[in-house]
């Protein structure tokens, strides 16, 4: 049984996005499981169904407008740099308003539904072994993956929704009784979970480099600040993730392949930008490409 699991990664999830798209266009993989964390749990249900364009339509496209229904974030560009600093009126509000959170994400709640059908949750039931999704339950202390075979349409989409919260900058979520974040603050590509569900062979996207050698800049502001901490915090879990999948795929016999991306893409993955995106779509693909033709 082969699965494909893509990592958490925000905007970067375009390059796996085009990493995907080679393997199932060129190479002919079919999947019977894909597995997911923030960025790849928006990724996921549409790679299921096979439905690549409509995929690369909705991703290059996603402004932030299409995720924060309140941003924390203020994006601009300085000759070719895109970045985003912080919108401190946004954030001042929330706090006037005893939100536990410097912004709400319930537009992309909204696009997730927008997007991904009825008819396509159908499909993927009656026709893939399962589409999994991970979120951290910040209540209980643990990590949860969400199965399209236990959920209703309307849950699926909530779990997809939860999966993506980056907290403090999303929303935090609650469902019966517990709070409910990003999947990424507790793994952010779970390779060992789709061992355990029987996977037989894996291409794992890790929306990473492999060598973590560029010096990072630190944010001037205890906002920005934050964001580089959180963003060193999810790759040491990822790193951990890594190893820990290797090793359950060495004991279990399980063949693993793993897509890196060449370079770091960019230091915020919260910046959504269309020139980007579409970038690292067909780095994605070509990154692929060059991997298999050197085999």
């Amino acid at each position: 049984m082969r699965a494909l699991v893509i990592s958490g990664g925000g905007s970067k999830g375009a390059f796996a996005g085009g990493v995907a798209q080679y393997l199932m266009e060129r190479e002919k993989r079919e999947y019977d499981m894909f597995l997911g964390t923030s960025t790849g749990s928006l990724l996921v249900p549409h790679l299921a169904v096979n439905d690549v364009s409509k995929l690369y339509d909705i991703f290059t496209n996603v402004q932030q407008q299409d995720i924060f229904s309140v941003s924390p974030f203020v994006q601009r560009k300085k000759g070719d740099r895109e970045f985003v600093s912080i919108d401190f009126v946004n954030s001042l509000w929330q706090f006037i308003k005893r939100k536990r959170t410097f912004g709400e994400s319930k537009a992309l709640r909204r696009n997730i539904r927008k997007n991904f059908t009825f008819e396509e949750y159908q499909k993927i039931k009656e026709t893939k072994h399962d589409v999994v999704v991970t979120v951290s339950n910040l209540s209980m202390n643990r990590v949860e993956y969400k199965s399209i075979k236990e959920c209703t349409y309307e849950e699926f989409c909530n779990w997809i929704w939860i999966s993506c919260n980056y907290i403090p900058f999303m929303s935090l979520a609650k469902v019966n009784g517990y709070e409910y974040a990003d999947g990424g603050l507790g793994c952010v590509i779970p390779i060992r979970e789709a061992i355990q569900r029987g996977a037989t062979e894996v291409d794992a996207v890790v929306l990473e480099s492999e060598s973590l050698n560029k010096q990072k800049i630190l944010g001037k502001n205890p906002f920005s600040l934050m964001i580089n901490l959180f963003g060193h915090l999810m790759d040491q879990v990822e790193r951990n993730d890594i190893v820990i999948g290797k090793l359950a795929a060495k004991n279990k016999d399980v063949k693993l392949n793993l897509y890196y991306t060449p370079t770091t893409l960019t230091e915020n993955s919260l910046i959504f930008s269309k020139r980007l995106m579409e970038k690292w779509w067909q780095q994605g693909y070509d990154h692929a490409e060059q991997k298999h033709s050197g085999l």
